[in-house]
């Protein structure tokens, strides 16, 4: 057997954890960073080269994701932000800085947007479209004009695992959205909410310091 197919690639297996884990490059060492930031680099060049994408400093994008925008409709990432593999993303977004986006999760701007605070963490598999069809009955819903008026989520939110938003929601500051929940109303700022249609049950402030 040729040396080559012998030897474990764990260089293409330390990538494919980044890019499902991208937190762990936060905290990498510089001997792993030597290496990992020119790949970083390139991949977010290459996303910046073909979209209408803006991307901060010291982020990471999983080469995995696939990000879409075109003019009018960026995609604007602040500085230390991680997006993961499998992740949909489509303009118009604005990310601010800190925001974590895990794996397999989908938004779309529809046409007024959908914008994020600073430090929020996005679990995996959320939902959020800032977009909805038509639904009169004297035609198909195919054949409707979207409609959109965006999605705001304030900074510091924690949105759960397969959540999911829909358009027009505004979520507040340091709001928690629970895993699962779809949330179809404004949420108040430190609300803790869960449920279909999510429903308050609890405020971050009730919880006991760390």
């Amino acid at each position: 057997m040729p040396e080559s197919l012998s030897q474990p690639d764990y260089r293409s297996q330390h990538k494919r954890r980044l890019s499902w884990m991208p937190w762990l490059y936060f905290s990498l060492k510089e001997k792993h960073l030597s290496w990992a930031r020119p790949w970083q680099e390139e991949v977010q060049r290459q996303f910046s080269a073909l979209e209408t994408v803006s991307i901060g400093k010291h982020c990471f994008v999983a080469p995995e994701a696939r990000l879409f925008a075109e003019p009018g409709r960026d995609i604007l990432i602040g500085d230390d932000c991680m997006i993961a593999a499998d992740s949909f993303l489509h303009g118009p977004i604005t990310l601010g800085d800190e925001v974590a986006i895990n794996h397999g999760c989908s938004l779309d701007g529809g046409r007024k947007g959908i914008c994020i605070g600073r430090q929020t963490r996005i679990a995996n598999n959320v939902t959020i479209y800032a977009f909805n069809h038509g639904m009169a009955p004297n035609a198909p819903v195919c054949r409707q004009a979207a409609n959109s008026c965006g999605v705001v989520i304030g900074e510091d939110v924690w949105i759960g695992a397969q959540a999911g938003i829909v358009d027009g929601v505004t979520i507040g500051h340091h709001a928690v959205v629970g895993m699962g929940a779809i949330v179809t109303k404004d949420v108040p700022d430190w609300a803790i909410v869960a449920g279909n249609p999510a429903r308050i049950i609890g405020d971050r402030r009730d919880k006991a310091p760390v």
